[in-house]
């Protein structure tokens, strides 16, 4: 096997395998630790030199926004208040309506008894009414009748 020998210290090719890849490792962590201290050095930078953007722009909007929806809300109340207001005269309408149709279904009914218990009334008046006249025309019918056979036998009647 191959040794190597620095400064009187002898190394083994078996040991060299293990120095080898350690030497590696450190100096990829100090390349890596480098590159991290950089990137810092550079986020540090650019952190200092940051300047906030002017928002003052937003916050007008904002305020204006929220001015609109202020008015909006206020509007928005104003007009329920208006529905509900509908709606409560609606209501009422709608029960002195109900009362009306009541008063007037009962009106109706006492006329449809009325008008029943006057055409009860007025056929018997007029089955009273018929049953005299016919009374009465038969009486009339006796006296021209009997008019007659006294003019046809009175025995002046056949001159001039």
């Amino acid at each position: 096997m191959a040794e190597i020998e620095y400064k009187g210290i002898k190394v083994g090719g078996s040991k060299l395998l293990l120095i080898l890849p350690l030497i590696g490792t450190l100096i990829g962590g100090l390349w890596g630790g480098f590159e991290v201290y950089q990137r810092y050095i550079t986020m540090e930078k650019k952190i200092n030199s940051f300047v906030s953007p002017d928002l003052s722009d937003y916050d007008k909007r904002i305020d204006l926004v929220q001015q609109e929806v202020t008015m909006l809300q206020g509007e928005l109340t104003m007009i329920l208040d208006e529905v509900n207001l509908v709606a409560d005269v609606a209501k009422e309408l709608k029960n002195d309506l109900k009362g009306d149709v009541r008063r007037i279904e009962s009106i109706v009914e006492d006329v449809e008894t009325r008008v029943k218990e006057d055409s009860r009334t007025n056929e018997k008046e007029i089955k009273e009414l018929v049953k005299e006249i016919e009374g009465d025309m038969a009486n009339l019918e006796e006296k021209i009748a009997d008019t007659i056979q006294k003019t046809l036998a009175n025995p002046l009647a056949g001159m001039k």
